[in-house]
C-alpha cells in the first residue's frame, strides 16, 4: 500500500508502475482535485482547439490577412476525370 514519503521539504507518494499504466498516467501532466473521499489524480484534459481563436486573432494582427486562394476553394470536391501524373 502506497504511503506518503519525505521528498525534500515536501511529501510525495510512490505509485506502483502497474497502477500508472492501468490509469493511463504515463508521461502526462497530472491534475489534482480534492474530493469528498480524498485526492483525485487524473491526466490533464486539454480542450480540442483550445485558444485557437485567440492565437488566430493575434497572428492576423501581427501579420495581416492573406489573399484567399479561390482556385482551390472553388474546385469541385469530386470529379470523374482521370488524373495525369
Amino acid at each position: 500500500m502506497p504511503h506518503l514519503i519525505q521528498i525534500g521539504n515536501s511529501r510525495g507518494i510512490r505509485i506502483p508502475k502497474a497502477l500508472i499504466q492501468q490509469a493511463g498516467l504515463e508521461e502526462t501532466e497530472l491534475e489534482f482535485a480534492l474530493v469528498d473521499e480524498g485526492l483525485l489524480i487524473k491526466p490533464v484534459q486539454y480542450r480540442v482547439r483550445q485558444n485557437w481563436e485567440k492565437e488566430i486573432r493575434e497572428a492576423v494582427q501581427k501579420y495581416g490577412t492573406e489573399e484567399v486562394d479561390s482556385e482551390w476553394l472553388d474546385a469541385p470536391l469530386t470529379d470523374d476525370e482521370e488524373w495525369e501524373w
